[in-house]
């Protein structure tokens, strides 16, 4: 039968009326195939008519997606013509298992042709027009035509070939790079759970670019919900490029990892024996990029207690002093990070690591000068060290001290929070709190008493709370002019989420010096203490009697 090349819609419905009404209400053979193709010829000609509504407008004729599909359909349905009409016989010319099979590729194009149609009309492709570019008929604004591009390029991912979806995904991981923005109209089209489906494709190159495209998503905030929502099937998915995928594939997929591994049941998932066996392999022997990402992943997952046993299981300690002293910046931060999260609350474990040589490495890694806020993690895995009164001495004794004082002096807030905690526990040993005066930790702190975060302000009283009890460090907190009415200050009951024990606990110690019970009632220490007696703040009661009792403790007084 020979159709109109010009007008897909009209030749296809012209071919279909023909099988329905003419060609397979004659065939004899296979009789049984046929009812089969017939359903979804049925199916067809319902789709074709909600092409047809409207198909004359510009919108549709401009679609190549439309365009292609529409031929394609022609093609397929002109070869069932001549295949029905092979079988208006029992006496089948091209033998039995040839039709059968042509049979069998007919009704396999057909349910595709459903398949592809149904999801074009979905997509809303239709409505938009351009080209395979994307958004070329799109009036208005650009953030409508980068939806209509996201459309098109979502719907050529379901329904065209693999080099046609080869080509629609570079062009969509293009679009996904230029913007967060982008990013998140794309997800807000569809665009996961293709992504996620194409991850069980069989061309390698196409699944590395699904998981590019994860990846990528996974980087922008407000759309990773949108990957936890399709939990296991995305997650192991992932696994899977862990173990036998490329590797750029593992860096993309430690990437998405790492954004996903934060919650509880994905951790589970992904910390498995399994998966953190395949994260340290990447830690050891792969690119420098994928074993960042990797000890990126390792860090989220050590957060959590009931995986930790994984870790010891899998010697995870040494591979991750290994990559310490030699990875990256980004992959030694990340180490140091999931090292500190291992020891927390573990001495053995400390003491561990500090035989097999992480002093050392933490040191030149340090001394390294990494950005400040890559030298937060350190500083946090010195504070637990430091905790532990065996180790102390010892990184007083490799110098550690000058270098955090050095960075509590830094620009940065959240390191010189970190800094004021780790001079806190450091602190209540002899020889690190007599150096620490001596490095002017005490100048430092006292400035970031009058810090904006109440974090900044409560870090920094703990830390002087400690200092203040040894002799030296108590003159110089007295000599700073700032020292007593910056901490007076943060006595105030209006300051919340400060715990006042420690402002308290610093001014107990010098309330014994007559000039400096002047200078805290000077600055409203009695008004705040009575209402912190009130609120029953520890050391409150003792501290305001001390300022009421001065002529008693004038002839007690201390130097």
């Amino acid at each position: 039968m020979k159709v109109p090349e010009n007008d897909p819609i009209h030749a296809s419905k012209q071919l279909l009326r023909s099988l329905l009404d003419e060609e397979i209400p004659l065939v004899q053979s296979f009789k049984g195939k046929w009812g089969l193709i017939r359903v979804k010829l049925a199916d067809l000609q319902s789709q074709l008519n909600d092409f047809s509504t409207g198909f004359s407008s510009p919108t549709h004729n401009n679609n190549p997606l439309s365009l292609d599909l529409l031929h394609s359909v022609t093609h397929s349905l002109s070869d069932a013509v001549s295949l029905a009409r092979r079988c208006q016989t029992l006496n089948l010319t091209e033998g039995k298992l040839r039709t059968q099979s042509d049979l069998d590729s007919v009704l396999a194009k057909l349910d595709r042709h459903v398949r592809d149609c149904e999801v074009l009309i979905k997509s809303g492709v239709l409505q938009d027009g351009g080209g395979a570019g994307g958004g070329g008929g799109v009036s208005g604004s650009k953030k409508e035509a980068v939806r209509a591009e996201s459309r098109n390029l979502i719907t050529r991912l379901q329904i065209e070939s693999v080099d046609s979806k080869n080509s629609a995904m570079d062009s969509l991981l293009g679009l996904l790079e230029e913007d967060d923005k982008h990013v998140m109209i794309a997800v807000a089209q569809g665009i996961v759970p293709v992504l996620v489906r194409l991850l069980d494709s069989s061309s390698v190159e196409m699944k590395e670019k699904a998981v590019a495209g994860i990846a990528r998503i996974s980087t922008v905030d407000s759309s990773k919900h949108v990957l936890v929502a399709e939990g296991l099937l995305l997650l192991n998915h992932l696994l899977r490029v862990l173990e036998s995928g490329s590797g750029f594939a593992k860096v993309k997929a430690c990437t998405a990892l790492q954004a996903l591994s934060f919650s509880k049941e994905n951790a589970r998932v992904i910390g498995s024996s399994s998966g953190v066996s395949s994260l340290l392999e990447i830690c050891q022997a792969g690119t420098p990029g994928a074993q960042a990402f990797a000890a990126g992943v390792l860090r989220n997952l050590a957060a959590f207690e009931e995986i930790k046993e994984n870790f010891i299981e899998e010697n995870a300690v040494f591979v991750l002093i290994g990559l310490v002293a030699s990875g990256t910046v980004l992959a030694q931060e990340n180490a140091i990070g999931c090292l500190c999260n291992l020891v927390k609350g573990d001495d053995n474990l400390k003491l561990l690591i500090v035989k097999e040589g992480v002093v050392e490495c933490l040191r030149n890694y340090w001394d390294s000068c990494p950005p400040v806020r890559s030298l937060e993690v350190a500083v946090e895995l010195l504070r637990l060290l430091g905790s532990s009164q065996g180790i102390a001495e010892g990184l007083v004794s490799d110098g550690f001290i000058a270098r955090l004082a050095a960075v509590l002096n830094c620009g940065v807030m959240s390191a010189r929070i970190a800094s004021a905690r780790a001079v806190y526990e450091l602190g209540s040993n002899a020889r690190a709190g007599k150096e620490m005066g001596e490095c002017g930790c005490i100048s430092s702190l006292v400035k970031m008493l009058d810090g904006k975060a109440v974090e900044e302000k409560e870090a920094a009283a703990k830390a002087l709370s400690v200092l203040v009890l040894f002799a030296g460090n108590k003159r110089l907190f007295r000599k700073d002019e700032r020292g007593i009415v910056s901490t007076v200050q943060l006595l105030d009951p209006l300051i919340q989420n400060l715990d006042k024990k420690y402002p308290v606990s610093t001014l107990a110690s010098i309330v014994h010096s007559k000039k400096c019970r002047k200078q805290m009632i000077a600055a409203g220490a009695s008004l705040h203490l009575k209402k912190l007696v009130e609120m029953d703040v520890e050391g409150a009661k003792k501290l305001l009697d001390g300022l009421g009792r001065g002529k008693i403790w004038g002839v007690f007084a201390r130097p």
